[in-house]
């Protein structure tokens, strides 16, 4: 927790950026959008569509390629539908337009099952598909980009919806709906990604910096429930990136300077079928730490790129990777502080890489398509710990862990409309290989435990998927019915796809042109971590087969009401219940998986069965407002309760019990391109586990870890206060003839507001810095308790240009 604090208050740092210099420049009218318009089924072109941006009386008409323009127009945001007769009309929201280069906006249009003698079709400004009625939300590129306190962060931007929880410090764990932070899943351009955060925890997600590009992205749909049947081994969400392809004109470039790195965006056409995106970034924060003193030195990199080749309408090729490399270093010479002591004493030296890279082809047909993926994603992790940190001498380490992950995966999908039937089927593969070379000595309230072992798993997964959907009483009620089978060679208690069969139904009603209600159940399945399942006692035993490891499983049902109060606001309310029964629980410490997840490192390495269970359930509430007249916003709150057994069987708490949770975002666009923008969130306060004093002062103990030991016997007995912040972030954009400038000033947490955090444990020391001793217990030293705090105001200047 010192070392979260200790964080935050190195940024006001950038302070010294505050200065907003002044610009004069006339922007000329000389921005464009164009596109193209074709049938989401086919990838036909639609001729003699109408492109319209709504608002005003500018617009275009496609030619018979499907393409359009709309020239001269000022530098803005616009929103802008297609429409066209025997097809559903679609809006695309806030769409930033520069004189740099012309804004490419495709649109792909689902068939009308409607008679059009003269009925209307409006369109409705929030996504929704006949899988996934409820519980999906669509962000926007220009939303994730403008957020104040997102830095550019996706997974900083989701905390604002509803169901959405995140820890009290700086990391990007995303809970949802209650759930562990590992039960998300991930796909970029329906390529799966395991990692999305620099500083990965092994066996979950979170880090404290997202790795994704919020230049390539399009739009994000994030499904909190309701999974499509293509989308399996997830519990409790399912964020879908959609990139944007390379500009088809010229070459084009981003270069931002933001609050803890730099990066470069470029992008062009490589000829008239293929085009690129590129991009790099590093950070500069272990130059300001080391320059303040700090005792541990953070660096990241990452790169990413897509590559976009059309044979022609029918045929497509996307090649796409990311990758990112992370070095967590000590500072050793900055151990002035007792907090500076704390860090040195627990923190590890720690590296990491990852990567995906991957291919998606895709061949449409007169009544639908085939897609093929396939990909291939690495993630190395490796670190070491030595007493007093002298690593003079192989008798002083106190960890050696490294590890690596790697999955080769295939998807085959078919999508194919039969009459009014829209039918989808697939198969996937991956063959996963997973290794270790542990040695750690781990602290426990029965004293010190050494554990030594190599792990070398290779595994096959497969499984399989099918999903139809249809409309009826004159489209006014959507049945969606789809179902899942995956298995592995694991065991025999996983190799059977019979054993997790998942089932799912969903149905919505439309009461009228403004109300909806919708349904969804299903049972999803989740394999256990990599770490679980590859772990080996001492004897190199493979412990957790004997112990009938098995799939995670959850039962869910959510229903709610949907109101579309006009063209560009939404009300929403959603009740959800899950149920999770086969959680790997942990014997050493008698402690639920679901639990842990929330800290840098590695999680789930351990003997385990599959006795655990666990409980979530609640209710949403949701206002989203899209741009209009210069507004938008998004108001939410959530009440939830989530539950896992403890060793006796009873459900408590778990470490993601928020209870209520509230987040209200918005902001107003102003004349000569200012923009100001807030967030405002509040935590009930998350539950938290006392620490052992007894083991944790033991010096056996203290000596091998430094840090407090937690008692689980009183597992999650306690709760952290309430927590609320605000963030604040003002724009100013430049638009030159062939340029554009974007200079924000972003402040996290305005008002200052700090929240007390849990206290930990540290020995007292003499002058010299030594442990003392407890003169009436020698195996044990004196302590007392550091407070700690999270809730520093952090204030940071961005440099945004486009060329």
């Amino acid at each position: 927790m010192n070392t979260i604090k200790s964080y935050l208050q190195t940024k006001k740092v950038f302070l010294l950026f505050m200065c907003l210099f002044a610009i004069n420049a006339i922007a000329q009218e000389k921005g464009v959008i164009k596109g193209k318009v074709v049938n989401k089924l086919n990838n036909e072109p639609i001729p003699f569509a109408n492109v319209a941006i709504l608002g005003t009386s500018l617009g275009s008409i496609t030619d018979e390629k499907g393409l359009f323009i709309i020239d001269n127009l000022k530098p803005d945001l616009y929103n802008v539908q297609a429409s066209s007769i025997g097809f559903l009309p679609q809006t695309r929201y806030e769409i930033r337009v520069t004189n740099a280069r012309a804004t490419v906006v495709n649109f792909e249009l689902g068939e009308s099952e409607l008679k059009l003698d003269e009925v209307e079709v409006t369109a409705s400004p929030f996504d929704k598909t006949e899988e996934s009625p409820l519980s999906l939300r669509s962000i926007g590129s220009d939303e994730v980009r403008r957020m104040p306190g997102g830095n550019r962060d996706i997974s900083k931007v989701i905390q604002s919806l509803p169901g959405v929880s995140t820890t009290v410090s700086f990391r990007n764990d995303i809970i949802i709906r209650g759930g562990a932070p590992s039960e998300n899943k991930y796909y970029l351009d329906g390529i799966e990604i395991p990692v999305i955060n620099h500083f990965q925890t092994q066996g979950a997600s979170g880090g404290p910096v997202g790795m994704i590009n919020v230049d390539f992205i399009d739009k994000v749909d994030f499904y909190s429930g309701a999974f499509p049947a293509n989308r399996g081994n997830t519990l409790s969400s399912v964020f879908e990136f959609i990139q944007t392809d390379g500009n088809e004109d010229h070459f084009a470039l981003n270069a931002v300077v933001g609050a803890t790195d730099v990066g470069l965006t470029v992008q062009g056409p490589i000829s008239d079928k293929t085009t690129y995106l590129f991009s790099a970034r590093r950070s500069y924060l272990q130059f300001l730490f080391k320059a303040l003193d700090l005792p541990f030195l953070p660096t990241y990199n990452d790169a990413q790129f897509k590559l976009k080749h059309k044979f022609d309408d029918k045929n497509q090729l996307t090649i796409l990777g990311i990758g990112a490399i992370d070095n967590f270093e000590l500072n050793t010479d900055a151990n002035e502080t007792r907090e500076q002591r704390y860090t040195l004493n627990n923190l590890p030296v720690n590296e990491q890489w990852n990567y995906t890279v991957g291919a998606k082809y895709q061949h449409f047909r007169k009544d639908g398509f085939y897609t093929f993926v396939l990909s291939r994603s690495q993630l190395c992790n490796m670190a070491y710990k030595y007493k007093d940190n002298d690593s003079s001498s192989e008798d002083n380490k106190l960890l050696d862990y490294d590890s690596y992950e790697i999955g080769t995966k295939f998807r085959a999908e078919d999508y194919r409309k039969i009459g009014n039937y829209q039918l989808s089927y697939g198969i996937n593969y991956e063959y996963a290989q997973f290794y270790t070379n542990n040695m750690s000595m781990t602290p426990t309230s029965g004293g010190p435990v050494t554990s030594i072992y190599e792990s070398d798993l290779d595994l096959n997964l497969y499984g399989g998927y099918f999903q139809i959907s249809n409309s009826y009483l004159d489209n006014k009620l959507t049945l969606s019915l789809g179902a899942r089978l995956d298995g592995n060679d694991y065991s025999s208690y996983m190799s059977n796809p019979l054993d997790q069969f998942s089932p799912r139904v969903s149905a919505s009603y439309q009461l009228n042109p403004r109300w909806a209600v919708n349904f969804n159940t299903g049972i999803y399945y989740q394999l256990p971590p990599f770490t679980t399942m590859g772990f080996r006692n001492n004897q190199q035993e493979l412990v957790n087969v004997d112990n009938g490891l098995q799939y995670i499983r959850s039962k869910q049902i959510v229903g709610g009401f949907e109101y579309l109060a006009n063209e560009y606001g939404r009300f929403t309310v959603e009740g959800f219940f899950k149920h999770y029964d086969q959680y790997p629980f942990l014997l050493r410490d008698s402690l639920n998986l679901a639990n842990l997840g929330g800290d840098f490192g590695v999680i789930g390495n351990d003997e385990a069965n599959s006795s655990g269970k666990g409980r979530s359930y609640g209710v949403e509430f949701m206002y989203q407002q899209r741009l209009w007249k210069g507004f938008y916003g998004i108001a939410t709150y959530t009440w939830v309760r989530s539950e896992f057994t403890d060793k006796n069987g009873a459900f408590v708490p778990s470490s993601w019990d928020s209870r209520h949770l509230i987040s209200l975002s918005g902001g107003k666009k102003f004349k000569r391109n200012w923009e100001l923008g807030m967030r405002w969130r509040f935590n009930a306060g998350n539950p938290y586990t006392p620490y052992d004093v007894e083991a944790t002062v033991n010096k056996a103990n203290w000596d091998i870890s430094g840090r407090s030991v937690p008692d689980y016997d009183q597992l999650n007995t306690q709760r952290l206060d309430a927590s609320h912040s605000l963030d604040v972030r003002i724009d100013k954009k430049y638009y030159f003839d062939k340029w554009s400038l974007n200079i924000y000033f972003d402040i996290q947490n305005f008002y200052g507001y700090e929240t007390q955090l849990q206290p930990v444990i540290d020995v007292q020391r003499d002058a010299a810095g030594v442990p003392i001793t407890d003169p009436n217990n020698p195996s044990a030293y004196l302590y007392d308790f550091l407070d700690t705090s999270s809730g520093t105001t952090i204030p940071s200047v961005g440099i945004i240009i486009e060329l």
